[in-house]
């Protein structure tokens, strides 16, 4: 190194390109949040090192961000107290909800949480019989969870979104509440786009 040049820092150092950080005590923790202009609509977190990290779009106005990282930071350490849910544990809720709510009819042949899964909360291959759901789920209330899960079980018996699918769908009791719920997230992930 030649003399008089400060040394790199390592790369998790180094600032990121449109992004800034700033903190929001929750119930006595020190929450970090990452606000980038890259990120258009959707807001995440996860645990860094033990500590509860949420990233937000930077148009999302202070009061919608305070409430979001408040809400995620608390679902993530209530999930970190819990454990995580397995793979294993979301086929088995899978399976249960199709015994449930369709006879057994739609069995996966794989039920996995994926972290690839960006613009949708879950995915269907009937081809194969496996269904991805977006890590991004694990943050929903226990019955818009098995909303998703229950949507992607009907596109094993009815790959289109066609009459025959909505009417398999109907025997779920918290239908219209969970797709509202849904339809609120992405309205307000929307907002977040317009200053």
């Amino acid at each position: 190194m030649p003399t008089g040049s400060a040394p790199s820092r390592p790369a998790a150092l180094r600032p990121t390109r449109g992004v800034r950080t700033d903190t929001q005590v929750v119930d006595g923790e020190t929450v970090t949040i990452r606000r980038s202009t890259r990120r258009r609509r959707t807001v995440s977190g996860r645990l860094e090192e033990g500590r509860v990290v949420v990233m937000v779009p930077d148009a999302l106005s202070g009061a919608d961000e305070r409430r979001l990282v408040e809400q995620l930071a608390r679902r993530i350490r209530s999930r970190d107290r819990r454990g995580p849910a397995g793979d294993a544990e979301l086929e088995a809720r899978a399976t249960a909800l199709a015994d449930r709510y369709l006879g057994g009819r739609a069995r996966p042949t794989a039920v996995r949480w994926s972290s690839r899964q960006q613009r949708r909360w879950g995915s269907c291959t009937p081809a194969t019989g496996e269904i991805r759901i977006s890590e991004a789920a694990r943050n929903l209330p226990e019955d818009v969870l098995d909303y998703v899960l229950l949507h992607e079980l009907v596109h094993l018996l009815v790959p289109d979104h066609g009459p025959e699918f909505w009417a398999e769908l109907e025997v779920y009791p918290a239908l219209e509440r969970a797709r509202g719920f849904l339809d609120g997230v992405a309205h307000a992930q929307e907002r977040a786009l317009t200053p």
